[in-house]
């Protein structure tokens, strides 16, 4: 029964600890980002104002002469470069 007991509190140790170690990575990365976003203030607008157009266009009734759903697609497709491209950046500026 101890033994049991025993095996069941590593496993817990280690599924925390992988958890602790994941989220903290999560942290780092996120404020790296923020730090990145203040250090490019031209692309941080420019995510702010595409999510703005983005949710200005779902919310629209007119289809804007059917490109409303390319626009969207690709309105967010932008979005997720310019982070990807400021993520780039932290990581980057962490291993300096």
């Amino acid at each position: 029964m101890d033994q049991l007991k025993l095996k069941d509190m590593k496993k817990i140790v280690i599924i925390l600890a992988i958890v602790l170690g994941c989220a903290s990575t999560i942290f780092v990365v996120a404020q790296n980002e923020k730090s990145e976003a203040r250090s490019h203030p031209r692309i941080e607008k420019a995510i702010h104002q595409l999510e703005d157009a983005v949710d200005y266009m779902e919310k629209a009734p007119d289809n804007f002469g059917g490109h409303k759903a390319d626009a969207i697609r690709d309105s967010k497709k932008a979005i997720e470069s310019l982070r990807k491209a400021l993520e780039y950046r932290a990581v980057k500026d962490r291993k300096k």
